[in-house]
């Protein structure tokens, strides 16, 4: 296997940074803008030093540098959907070598010893190691993927199925894992299950995807009836309720095996409890800030499970990047403007539930470029990472469809 000489000293990389809560993210505090370096561990023996090409933004990113959940220290660098090619491999390194690409997601670290971590659930560990925003156990800070280099003990390290596109397959190490373990872990990954998709957005969409991919019988729950038309024909999900009228709600009562609640913000329970079968499992993966309030009437008739899921281990993250890689299907077609002119080309995979769209330098809205489709990754917007601080305020808001991946490898040039 080649490798190359551990680094005797921390490495300096560079990339953007929040320095408040005002969640801005920028080069440098200095007017020069010159990029924010920040000390990376040494490659160690066990470790993997990486180049970074890509990096989804997260929901959590936004949090995290508006230091919502308070336990942001700045400098603060977020990212935990990262994919990249590796550029240095220590001399004990058994699985990488320089050249692979790779993936890391949400963990780059844990205790390895607990029960948890013997079990391959190594984001249940109680002494975890997350990619961004906390001290590593050599006392280092942790830095996301808004940044040109990484460095992680390659156990945390994810080899890159090789027809997995590495852009909108970057969301899969957070929302992918997300939706596949909940779907796993409570047998919902059967052909013919009966599956319900609360909300539909970044994460949602995902989960769309994963049932479908299992052979699920896939409805999702909404309070925008506009979004009707993405989820059955964009998403090809087969059937479509609008959460807030009674009638349909009611129509929907006993049918579903599963439903995965991907929504953060305050909401109801009890209708969502209705619509599942006997013994129906209703399985939380958003996190809202309100206790949940249920009566207990809801679970006992049907025996009904409310159920929490977070993320997956590194040996199931693997399995679903592999599993979405087995449904690769590609294709290329020219696409043109209304003007007719030739604007470039449209590759994707035959299914067509997946876009994703690049965008020029300097835009608020760039114009469409090209467009990617797949059956299990994300619907993205590529974005240069000076683009980061629009996309903040548009995620914000609301306004993607459905993820933003930052082209880190070619907008991010050290000084």
């Amino acid at each position: 296997m080649t490798t190359s000489p551990e680094s005797e000293h921390p490495i300096k990389a560079y990339g953007y940074a929040a320095r408040n809560t005002s969640g801005i993210l920028s080069l440098s505090p200095s007017p020069e803008g010159i990029l924010s370096s920040f000390i990376v561990m040494a490659t160690g023996e066990k470790d993997v030093r990486f180049r970074v090409l890509y990096c989804g933004i997260c929901h959590s990113d936004l949090h995290f540098v508006k230091n919502d959940w308070r336990f942001t220290s700045y400098p603060a660098t977020p990212g935990h959907e990262i994919v990249g090619e590796v550029t240095e491999a220590g001399s004990k390194v058994e699985k990488f070598k320089i050249g692979d690409k790779v993936g890391v997601g949400c963990l780059v670290g844990s205790c390895r010893s607990c029960q948890s971590c013997a079990s391959d659930y190594e984001q249940y560990c109680l002494k975890p190691v997350f990619t961004y925003g906390v001290p590593n156990f050599n006392g280092t800070q942790t830095y996301g993927g808004y940044s040109d280099h990484m460095v992680s003990d390659e156990h945390f390290v994810l080899r890159w199925p090789e027809n997995l596109p590495l852009d909108s397959g970057a969301p899969l190490l957070c929302a992918g894992i997300t939706t596949y373990s909940s779907l796993r872990y409570f047998g919902l990954d059967k052909p013919g299950t009966k599956v319900g998709v609360v909300g539909l957005g970044g994460l949602r969409h995902v989960a769309v995807k994963m049932a479908k991919a299992f052979g699920a019988e896939v409805t999702v729950f909404s309070t925008t009836s506009a979004k009707e038309q993405d989820a059955i024909d964009g998403l090809k999900a087969d059937h479509f309720i609008n959460s807030k009228d009674q009638h349909q709600m009611e129509a929907a009562r006993g049918t579903l095996d599963g439903i995965i609640d991907t929504v953060s913000g305050d909401h109801p329970i009890a209708p969502l409890l209705n619509a599942l079968t006997p013994h129906g499992k209703l399985v939380l993966v958003g996190a809202p800030e309100s206790p949940l309030e249920v009566a207990a009437f809801y679970l006992i008739m049907g025996r009904k499970t409310i159920a929490g899921s977070n993320i997956g281990g590194i040996k199931e993250t693997q399995e679903m990047l592999n599993f979405a890689a087995d449904h690769a299907q590609w294709r290329t077609q020219k696409f043109f403007h209304g003007d007719g002119k030739f604007q470039g080309v449209r590759t994707g995979f035959a299914t067509e539930l997946s876009t994703k769209i690049f965008f020029s330098r300097g835009c608020a809205r760039p114009p469409c470029l090209s467009l990617k489709s797949a059956i299990v990754s994300a619907d993205i917007e590529i974005i240069p990472i000076d683009y980061v601080n629009t996309a903040m305020a548009r995620l914000l808001k609301s306004d993607v469809r459905y993820r933003f991946v930052i082209d880190v490898g070619n907008s991010i040039k050290a000084e």
